[in-house]
């Protein structure tokens, strides 16, 4: 039961990278600026487009990968959320560095980021030692 609530939680979270990465691709840096408009350095729309892809690949794919046989891929989840949370870190330093950021989702990722993740890959590793147990 805990393994599947895991496995839920774990699917429905993965959807939020995949859904940035659709968003960043289909409109870029432009996404961020809304209908303020303005022009978008063409730097910076091209590596939050590359950014978008690494992070679709690497934590949505990661993640797809790792739920199917989440007690014994420990080690993916782990990576996953440490990248996840070095750039929530990231996001503190913008925020000490430039502001608070416009958009509120900016903050509620911060705090998964920083807060629902560890608690994640902790859950993980219960669901893994359960699961040694019963073996």
């Amino acid at each position: 039961m805990e393994r599947r609530a895991l496995q839920a939680v774990l699917g429905v979270l993965s959807l939020i990278p995949l859904l940035g990465a659709v968003l960043v691709w289909g409109w870029g840096a432009q996404f961020f600026l809304g209908k303020t408009g303005g022009a978008v350095p063409a730097n910076l729309d091209n590596q939050l487009r590359y950014l978008a892809g690494v992070y679709l690949g690497a934590v949505t794919f990661g993640l797809w990968w790792a739920i199917l046989r989440i007690e014994e891929r420990g080690i993916v989840v782990t990576l996953v959320g440490v990248a996840v949370f070095v750039g929530g870190i990231g996001r503190v330093i913008s925020l000490i560095r430039v502001g608070t950021p416009q958009d509120p989702a900016m903050i509620v990722g911060m705090v998964l980021e920083l807060g629902v993740v560890p608690f994640l890959v902790l859950w993980q590793r219960r669901v893994a030692r359960l699961a040694a147990q019963k073996a």
